[in-house]
């Protein structure tokens, strides 16, 4: 991939999170505010980002209808809807779908209560695989080669003191969660969240995987594993579903 392609696809992640400035994005990826401005009005122009009346920059409409229409073509979205709904009428914690599209692992749907923290994660958003027990899941059911393509474009960044920030630790760990089935977010990520997850396998490998996650404060990582039954009950279902 490109530079330039890869930079814009960073920023538009950037903006998927919250609307952003100039100065904050030129300062974001360590650029000059009129490469940045210039980097803005490319995407403006060809409707992927737009500027708002506050002189931010957001996702533009036209990004919108292509993720709706990338959605919508995926098949362990449909097949995951009804089940997803049913599991979180049970449990009560949000529950994430996550698909492995071509090279990279994205969140297809996501069910929570409104009236609670709404988390980080949207759909249609890349999953951090190093990082999220969605890609651990996924990244366990993998082939060598497939999960080195998935792993290629990683900034093994460390986002929390539990942060996996090596390729070394991060296989060892995989072939711990390939040995028991399920993989775990101890707040890798985001201190205040812990998640656990299964894959949702089919006849051809692995397509996804689904997970269940809570804040700390109303869940620490054994509460939530005592959910994987529920939870790997549903994937089976999804996998039935899928054929």
């Amino acid at each position: 991939m490109s530079q330039s392609v890869r930079r814009a696809a960073d920023i538009l992640d950037s903006l998927a999170s919250e609307p952003k400035t100039v100065a904050v994005l030129a300062e974001e990826f360590g650029l000059h505010r009129s490469t940045m401005f210039r980097e803005l009005q490319t995407l403006e122009g060809i409707g992927f980002a737009r500027r708002r009346r506050d002189g931010s920059y957001a996702p533009g409409f036209r990004l919108a209808v292509l993720g709706a229409a990338a959605l919508d073509s995926l098949d362990l979205r449909d097949a995951a809807h009804s089940a997803v709904r049913r599991l979180h009428r049970a449990i009560g914690d949000t529950v994430h779908v996550a698909a492995l599209v071509d090279d990279e692992i994205v969140y297809v749907d996501k069910v929570e209560d409104p009236g609670r923290v709404r988390l980080y994660s949207r759909v249609g958003s890349p999953v951090r695989p190093q990082c999220s027990a969605l890609g651990k899941a996924i990244l366990s059911a993998l082939p060598a080669a497939r999960r080195d393509a998935v792993l290629a474009g990683i900034r093994w960044e460390r986002y929390t003191p539990r942060t996996i920030t090596t390729r070394a630790r991060l296989d060892a760990e995989l072939e711990d969660v390939a040995r028991r089935g399920w993989a775990s977010d101890d707040g890798e990520f985001e201190e205040v969240v812990n998640c656990v997850a299964v894959p949702v396998m089919t006849s051809a490998g692995v397509v996804g995987a689904l997970s269940v996650t809570a804040l700390r404060v109303v869940h620490d990582l054994r509460e939530l594993e005592s959910r994987l039954p529920a939870l790997q009950q549903t994937a089976q279902q999804i996998s039935r579903e899928l054929g």
